[in-house]
């Protein structure tokens, strides 16, 4: 035998039969694909054992099917939530200040942008931000000040001294 012990051999005297049965239980000839795709790799992750069974072909079709199964699952629930809880709101088109602001915090290092998300938007402390970055809280005060002030340098604000000095 050849150096993946027949798999691939199996795979292509068979992989038409079984997008085939998937697409006419499913209905839907691209989630056949997808699910026979899915099937195969877990059959190749498989073969010394499957390569084993009676009809290896008919462990890829069980494999597939679930597979559907599992998506029209997820699909029906989806539908079933929507139509309990509507379509969701529409969102307006962020205000200029928001833009401002998201224009403003990508101009800022990365570090310094990090800080302060974490910290405004995140409402964690200083202490948090220094576990969750692996960073002296030293170094995170620093940040924070740095890009506050040089926040406000990109959106034209005065900050109040105990701010810029935090």
């Amino acid at each position: 035998m050849d150096a993946d012990n027949g798999f691939e051999e199996f795979y292509r005297t068979t992989r038409h039969r079984v997008v085939t049965v998937l697409y006419a239980l499913g209905g839907d000839l691209t989630e056949a694909q997808d699910a026979a795709q899915e099937a195969y790799v877990r059959a190749w992750q498989r073969w010394t054992r499957i390569s084993g069974y009676e009809d290896p072909e008919a462990w890829v079709r069980t494999v597939g099917h679930r597979l559907l199964i599992n998506r029209w699952r997820k699909v029906r629930n989806g539908l079933t939530a929507h139509r309990r809880h509507g379509p969701a709101p529409d969102v307006g088109p962020p205000s200029e200040n928001t833009v401002a602001l998201v224009t403003a915090l990508r101009r800022l290092p990365a570090e310094q942008r990090h800080a302060i998300v974490l910290h405004h938007l995140c409402d964690l402390s200083i202490a948090e931000i220094a576990v969750q970055t692996d960073t002296p809280a030293g170094t995170v005060k620093a940040r924070l000040a740095r890009g506050r002030k040089a926040l406000a340098t990109l959106l034209d604000i005065t900050l109040p001294e105990e701010v810029s000095h935090a």
